[in-house]
């Protein structure tokens, strides 16, 4: 279709991924990402601000539940675990970043592992669909990244 939108040309090329897209290099480079990111919010569970979000979010439960990073016996909804374990990587900011500055992994990992956990057992996605899954997310935020006037002016606000 000649006058597709550029929305409906993104969603296309989004869709579109799958892990046949995936070449060893990016794996690799992911896994880094990943292993980054964990490290990351690992230390950044012990912030005050971690701990402010943790104490908050323990008002909300449900039957789906997903882990809190450095908690053996909490859980919460996916929502909840995706937002404190991204409060938890992004207290340190130290998480990898990209020009202009944002932080593609700290948004991007706490959220598709929360709901990778949600999955029920027999459901359960494998190693690689993760790591399409984070690599949809993180092109995802690149091209709103590109598409953004506000983040092209970044630098000079800075």
């Amino acid at each position: 279709f000649p006058f597709q939108t550029i929305t409906g040309n993104f969603a296309k090329v989004i869709h579109g991924l799958n892990a046949n897209h995936l070449t060893d290099q990016v794996i690799q480079r992911s896994k880094r990402m990943i292993l980054d990111t964990l490290g990351v919010g690992l230390l950044g569970t012990s912030t005050e601000v971690c701990h402010k979000v943790t104490q908050y979010s323990k008002i909300y439960s449900s039957d789906l539940s997903s882990t809190i990073w450095g908690q053996l016996d909490f859980r919460l909804p996916p929502l909840y675990a995706a937002f404190v374990n991204g409060v938890a990587v992004h207290s340190m900011d130290f998480d990898d970043t990209w020009h202009p500055a944002t932080h593609p992994s700290g948004a991007v990992l706490p959220a598709v592992i929360a709901l990778s956990e949600a999955f029920p057992q027999k459901k359960k996605i494998s190693g690689l669909d993760l790591l399409l899954a984070f690599n949809v997310g993180i092109e995802v935020q690149g091209r709103l990244l590109h598409f953004s006037r506000e983040a092209r002016n970044i630098p000079k606000r800075y």
